[in-house]
């Protein structure tokens, strides 16, 4: 059985891999060069949409900063490639589930690793 997307959902995924595409291709701030969209989640009314993102370079400040200021020219750029009456607002919020991930997984294999020596 295939599952059932609501609208919102599916805008959700469009405007992640938008916005993806737009920070690989057309940022030029150094700052989010190496910046992965894990995530968006819209509002029911499609004015807000928190954007989830994620870097292995750690310096999450410098992100936000670069992120927050370049969020006007990513709003106009999804206006442009998604016809929808309303743009959402674009709020960025970090995601630390893949450095916990990462973190999760080097105890797993420290722990294996003193099992085999014991």
């Amino acid at each position: 059985m295939a599952k059932d997307f609501s609208r919102i959902d599916r805008i959700a995924e469009q405007i992640q891999r938008e916005l993806a595409q737009l920070i690989r291709l057309e940022i030029k701030d150094p700052r989010v060069s190496k910046v992965t969209v894990t995530g968006v989640e819209v509002t029911n009314d499609h004015s807000h949409a928190k954007v989830f993102y994620t870097s292995l370079d750690g310096n999450s400040a410098n992100l936000q900063q670069g992120l927050e200021r370049a969020a006007g020219f990513l709003r106009s750029q999804l206006a442009h490639a998604m016809k929808l009456r309303i743009t959402p607002q674009l709020h960025f919020l970090y995601d630390a589930s893949v450095e916990r991930g990462v973190h999760l997984s080097h105890l797993i294999d420290q722990a294996v690793a003193s099992d085999t020596k014991s």
